[in-house]
């Protein structure tokens, strides 16, 4: 008899002793709607529903010694969605990064949570949400979750080229060093594995800049319905890889 998921583990273990654990995982929790629709339910109960697998899926990172989850919550192409999805989305995020017992989770495993895009776009209540979150767990360093919200990867590189722009840099001392450091995620390794299920593989305008030599795993499995055993198949592969950075 076999068991293939006693299996997974194993190698799990095995990149752990071997320390090719992923240290910053980059997520595209996609497929929610298409999730809901197989259901028979609202798209909005499928954001919901991968909300609440988002959260479980840093327990499962935490647990494997990942330290730095990035995941894309709200791109700046969401905006184009109709206003009730949209005015949704606002509130779940609002309720979401709000929610005392979320908050409580995220101080006992000791998770900061830092917001990256375009902040100013979103409603003033999500605003003075996230600036309350930020503060709440700005201490905690066992593991750090970047949401992306009103967050494009094209943004990011403009906004980093602006900030140098504003501060009179002379051209020769633009460096790819300088620029990484004015990004939303300055100050944190690339993202070594990005995980998208949902059967899309294609990087949708995030981390463009930050992910040029991640390692990427794609799964047909949409979102809501990825499960631990799925972060394991993704790791052990991340493992087998020979990581050769472009050369």
């Amino acid at each position: 008899m076999r068991f293939p998921h006693l299996h997974l583990r194993f190698h799990i273990m095995k990149a752990w002793f071997m320390k090719t654990i992923p240290y910053h995982v980059v997520l595209f929790p996609d497929g929610n709607r298409r999730w809901a629709k197989e259901k028979g339910l609202p798209a909005l109960k499928g954001h919901w529903e991968g909300y609440k697998n988002l959260l479980k899926f840093c327990r499962w990172c935490q647990k494997r010694g990942v330290k730095v989850i990035t995941a894309f919550g709200f791109s700046t192409e969401n905006w184009d969605r109709s206003k009730r999805e949209v005015s949704y989305l606002m509130k779940l995020l609002e309720r979401g990064i709000s929610d005392k017992s979320h908050v409580k989770d995220l101080q006992k495993y000791k998770v900061k949570v830092k917001i990256i895009g375009q902040k100013k776009r979103l409603p003033e209540s999500l605003q003075k949400a996230i600036t309350r979150i930020e503060a709440l767990t700005k201490n905690n360093n066992e593991l750090q979750l970047n949401l992306a919200i009103s967050y494009g990867g094209r943004w990011d590189i403009v906004q980093a080229v602006q900030q140098i722009v504003r501060k009179k840099i002379p051209s020769p001392k633009i460096t790819e060093e300088l620029i990484t450091n004015h990004l939303s995620t300055a100050g944190l390794p690339d993202p070594d594995l990005i995980i998208r299920p949902g059967g899309e593989r294609r990087l949708s305008n995030f981390v463009l800049w930050q992910g040029a030599y991640s390692e990427l795993y794609f799964c047909e499995k949409y979102w809501p319905a990825f499960t631990e055993k799925d972060l394991d198949e993704a790791i052990r592969e991340y493992a087998q890889r020979n990581r050769r950075f472009g050369q």
